[in-house]
Order: structure tokens, then C-alpha cells, then sequence
């Protein structure tokens, strides 16, 4: 099964970029100047030096000894405590198509109020975030997923298709309203099918409180993902065809930027392109500490992130803030985030930042993506002349070290009182389609039948394909997946932070690292052929959660399994009458349209 785009055969590089893919060093000449941002990415100023920095916190909340979050710290036990500042923070968002070139190669794609990416959505921690959707595309439903949100109380805000809503039928809208109950940095995206991988992205940032003020500017949010120049439906059919399912991403971009050598399409390719779209580009200020929020917001590829010259210390991995540590490269699969803290003390005026995809791990045509950091007033035209670190590839396809990553907020692991295995396993069906089982099953959802209504409703035998597990009244419950497959695999748990115990090759042997303490996150590598060992306190959030690999070309194809908590409370739950609406005008909408769901829905 693969899992990037479709090239048709097309052999591809990089703008004036000759890369070894076997290597993270390459030779840089590819121009940093830029076109206006309706030649490349609509409306977006992400990747620009005109994209604003952001503030220690959001000054308008009230602010209780001095801070929106009062005496609240960051060793506060977030899942238990949190503030509710009152106050609501309102966003407008028009779901549309439209044509952007965001490497110079122009297609239609799915925009957020005509931008790629879509706008940053800000707040502080125990704000209500508050987003009108408008889906303004004529012939497909919409859902937009806050990933890494825990919802709790909320489980029909989490914005899943078939699972927790009915799509938003064209031409209607849908207002989500949710509580900032955690803190750092994520991102929105689709999760009606594949419409994420055509752009319908945007970065999240929650402000809250640090262990110290050990930044000066925070810089905001980096997204970097691979990219496609065939439509997302178009990659999906290759993905769910007979004998077909192998998809190659074209391009990487950092902020919705990156150059694209034109002059290697076929002669019958006659797409408009311009191989100087431009890189993005940012400001440091010499001497002084920088916060970046890294943000993996692509379809497949497994990124190493990286700035030529400057060691990076991380503080926080998803909504987890960590022990600092320092390191040259940050790996980042599907959906996760990295913030790192990074010190402006090189010695030259402008330095390549990078993103390279990890070519073991992904199947990418263009795997090396470049952007450009200046010092203070330095010519923004110029090139950087910096050399890339020596880092080499481990080739592992996983997250760092689980002996690294230490969260700051301690928490000892639980006992768990419910344990599934759960192996991944590739099979080709009936019709010669190529799909991903995960507990034995391969996942496809009902958008007119979303699983949280019917459990709502006491329902408690569901479709098989579903895949729905009741947890019961399980306070901590332990999956053991087992990953039969060649293939890693970015496994993400909705509503909860997964406590992590153990990662590797082959199956686990039991052993459990930082047991007093381990890692938490919402999305965690599993290498190929090996295993990931995760926990989760299920009582605490009632509701149904999906768990699946955050690979779009994967979940499309089945790698998705569900989980349902704390049944009893679930029934007791007063969903807004607003979600069942949604499901009406979806139901109307479906009995004079088909909805071309090809694949597993989400």
C-alpha cells in the first residue's frame, strides 16, 4: 500500500536543488524572492516576513494576578484543572475551492477563506473558541477536526464524519464551540476523506503558562508538509483502485511555500507554472531566543526538521510540555508538533532552514524543502550560503527516544484495567483493492449514521465495519499495537493525551519506560514491523474516539478503530439540537446526491 500522491510516472526536482535521497545535504541555488501571495498562496501571509509575531499570551482576557490563567502553573495537572476565562474567541471560515500555486505549479485546491494555509486561530488557555463553518463546495460534505482538543463534555465538537457529526451538506453551515482545555501548539484540518491533502489545513495556537519566560519572540507557527499536484480525489481513487494504491508527493513546503522546477514536467503536462514561486522567510533578532511551533500538516511523509548552524531545544512535543533538551534534527510524523527553542547566536547574516522528508520512511518525489532565516535587517533577497548539519537518516521512522522525553507536569501511569491487541495488518479484498485491517477490521464510516448519536441513544451493536470497542466503565485502558506491516505508521488517539510506554521493533517485552513518568501525546510513531504500547484514562472522557493512522492514504483505507467510553454517561449526555440538524440537512441533501465516498469516509 503506499502512501503519497500519484505522479503518473513523473520524475521530478527540486528548483535548481539537486537532492541525494539518501542524505538530508543537498546544494542550494533555488531563489528566495517571492511572487504576490494570489500567485501562490491566496490569501495567506504565512511564510512571509509580513506574518506578525505572536504575544506571550492574548492581553485582552481578563488578567487575575497578572495572567489570563491566574496562579495556575505550568505543573498544574491540566487534565484536571483548568481556567474558564469567560471569554469566547470568534472565528468566520468559508470552506471553498480555488486555484493557488504554492510551489509555482497552479491547481485547484480547498481553501480557507481563500487562503493556503488557513488562518491562525488564537486563544488562551480556558477561552471558548468559537468557529463558523460555511461550506461553500458544491458537491461534497465538510467536517473540520480541532486536533489534539480533548472536548471533554463536548465529543459532538470533534469533528468527525460518520463518527461524532453528519458532514456540513453544501451550501449550509455549522458553528463548532469548544473549550481551550489544553495548552500549545496544533492545527485544524478536514477529516471528510482525504480534503486535507488539498489544503484544508490551518495552524491553532492556545497560549498558557511556561515553567519560565525563556523566549523572547515566538515566531509562531511552521507547518511543514509534503505536497500534491493531482487533486486530492484523484489520489484517492489511486489509493482505493484494483492493483493500484502506490502515491507519490511531489513537493515539500514549509508555511505553504517551497520552489518547483518546472522544467521537469512532460512535454504534454501544460499546467501553468512558474519555478520562482519563492520560499518562505523569517526574522530573527541577533542574541535573542526564539520559540518555534513546528507543525507535521502533511498528507504522509515523515519530516526532520531542521536550521543549518543552530541546535534546537525542545520544550513541548503536541500539548505536552517537556523537559528541555537540545538536538540538531526534530522528527515529525503525520500531526504532530514540535516547539523548540532556538538562539540566535551564528555568525553569518542568513541561514537555510530545512524540511526534509525522510525517504526511508515515505514515498516522495521532491523530499527537501527550504526556507530562509535573517538576521535583524539583513538584504531578505540573498541567499543563504549556511551548510546543512551532519545528521544522517537513522532510518527508523520513529519519534525520539522515549528516555528523552519527559513531560514537565508529572503524572505516574495508572493501572490499567482494559487491554487490547491490536495488530495492523495489510490484505488485498475481493476487488483487488489493497486495505489496511487494524484489529482484524477494515474501517469505513456511515456520514448518515454517526456512532456517537446512535450511542447517545443506547445503541450498543454496531456495524461491524465500524469498529467500535466499548470500553465500558474502564478507567485506564492499554493498547498494544502490533504493526505486521513494512510500513510506520503516525497512530493518533482522539480526546485523549496517550500515555506512552513503549516503542520499537518487534513485539514489546513488557518493559514500560519512565513508568513514574512517561511520555503523553496524541500521536505517536510505530515502526515497521514493530509495536507501540499506549494508555489512555478512558472514564474520564466519555465519549467515541477514534484511533488510526494519521497518514491520509491510510485511514482512507481502513486503519482506523473506534472507541467507546463511559457508555452510561455518554447516553446521558444533552447534545445541542444543532448536530442533529446537521444530520437532517445532510439526509436531505443525500436523497437527490450521491456522495462520491470511495474510500473509508474519513
Amino acid at each position: 500500500m503506499g502512501n503519497a500522491a500519484s505522479i503518473h510516472g513523473r520524475s521530478l526536482t527540486q528548483l535548481e536543488s539537486r537532492a541525494t535521497v539518501n542524505s538530508d545535504n543537498y546544494s542550494e541555488t533555488s531563489i528566495v524572492g517571492d511572487l504576490s501571495q494570489s500567485d501562490t498562496n491566496g490569501e495567506s501571509i504565512l511564510g512571509t516576513l509580513s506574518a506578525p509575531t505572536l504575544p506571550y499570551f492574548m492581553t485582552n482576557n481578563p488578567t487575575p494576578n497578572g495572567y489570563p490563567w491566574s496562579t495556575l502553573t505550568a505543573f498544574t495537572n491540566y487534565y484536571k484543572t483548568h481556567p474558564n476565562t469567560g471569554v469566547i474567541r470568534k472565528y468566520d471560515f468559508t470552506i471553498s475551492r480555488g486555484t493557488i500555486a504554492p510551489d509555482g505549479y497552479e491547481l485547484s485546491a480547498i481553501l480557507v477563506n481563500g487562503a493556503f494555509p488557513g488562518p491562525t486561530i488564537e486563544a488562551n488557555w480556558g477561552d471558548t473558541i468559537q468557529v463558523t463553518v460555511h461550506n461553500d463546495i458544491e458537491d461534497e460534505g465538510v467536517a473540520l477536526h480541532w486536533h489534539g482538543f480533548l472536548q471533554t463534555g463536548t465529543p459532538w465538537e470533534d469533528g468527525v464524519p460518520g463518527i461524532t457529526q453528519c458532514p456540513i451538506a453544501p451550501g449550509k453551515t455549522f458553528t463548532y464551540q469548544f473549550l481551550a482545555e489544553l495548552y500549545g501548539t496544533t492545527w485544524y484540518h478536514s477529516h471528510y476523506s482525504a480534503q486535507y491533502a488539498a489544503g484544508l489545513v490551518g495552524p491553532m495556537v492556545i497560549h498558557g503558562p511556561r515553567e519560565k519566560r525563556d523566549y523572547d519572540v515566538d515566531v509562531g507557527p511552521i507547518m511543514i508538509g509534503d505536497w500534491y499536484h493531482d487533486e486530492y480525489f484523484d489520489l484517492v481513487e489511486t489509493v482505493m483502485s484494483p492493483n493500484g494504491g502506490v502515491v507519490f508527493s511531489n513537493n515539500n513546503l514549509i508555511n505553504g511555500k517551497n520552489n518547483f522546477d518546472c522544467s521537469t514536467l512532460p512535454a504534454d503536462d501544460t499546467t501553468p507554472c512558474n519555478s520562482q514561486a519563492g520560499l518562505s522567510k523569517f526574522k530573527f533578532t541577533r542574541g535573542k531566543t526564539h520559540r518555534l511551533r513546528l507543525i507535521n500538516t502533511g498528507a504522509e511523509a515523515l519530516q526532520r526538521f531542521s536550521i543549518d548552524g543552530h541546535n534546537l531545544t525542545v520544550i513541548a512535543n503536541d500539548f505536552v510540555q517537556v523537559k528541555p533538551y537540545d538536538t540538531q534534527v526534530v522528527t515529525l510524523g503525520i500531526g504532530q508538533r514540535t516547539d523548540v527553542l532556538v538562539k540566535a547566536n551564528g555568525q553569518l547574516d542568513a541561514y537555510w532552514m530545512r524540511a526534509n522528508i525522510s525517504v526511508p520512511c515515505s514515498l516522495a518525489r521532491n523530499p527537501n524543502a527550504l526556507a530562509a532565516v535573517y538576521y535583524d535587517d539583513t538584504d531578505q533577497t540573498q541567499e543563504p550560503t549556511s551548510t546543512a548539519w551532519n545528521v544522517p537518516d537513522p532510518n527508523t521512522c520513529a519519534n525520539d527516544d522515549l528516555t528523552k522525553t519527559v513531560p514537565l507536569m508529572k503524572l505516574p501511569l495508572p493501572a490499567a484495567d482494559l487491554t487490547y491487541d491490536l495488530e495492523v495488518n495489510l490484505f488485498v479484498n475481493g476487488s483487488g483493492i489493497t486495505l489496511f485491517s487494524l484489529d482484524g477490521i477494515d474501517f469505513r464510516a456511515n456520514y448518515n449514521s454517526p456512532t456517537l448519536l446512535l450511542a447517545k441513544l443506547g445503541e450498543d451493536d454496531f456495524e461491524e465495519k465500524w469498529n467500535v470497542r466499548n470500553t465500558g466503565n474502564a478507567t485506564s485502558v492499554r493498547l498494544n499495537v502490533i504493526n505486521n506491516t513494512p510500513i510506520a505508521h503516525p497512530m493518533h488517539l482522539h480526546g485523549f493525551n496517550m500515555y506512552i510506554l513503549s516503542e520499537g521493533e518487534g513485539e514489546w517485552d513488557g518493559t514500560i519506560i519512565n513508568q513514574n513518568n512517561p511520555q503523553r501525546r496524541d500521536v505517536i510513531q510505530v515502526r515497521s514491523n514493530g509495536h507501540v504500547v499506549v494508555q489512555f484514562d478512558a472514564a474520564g472522557n466519555p465519549g467515541m474516539w477514534p484511533f488510526h493512522c494519521h497518514i491520509a492514504w491510510h485511514v482512507s483505507a481502513g486503519l482506523l478503530i473506534q472507541f467507546l467510553t463511559n457508555p452510561g454517561k455518554v447516553e446521558a449526555f444533552n447534545i445541542p439540537n444543532v448536530v442533529a440538524e446537521t444530520c437532517r440537512e445532510w439526509g436531505n441533501w443525500t436523497l437527490t446526491n450521491i456522495p462520491a465516498q470511495i474510500d473509508s469516509g474519513l
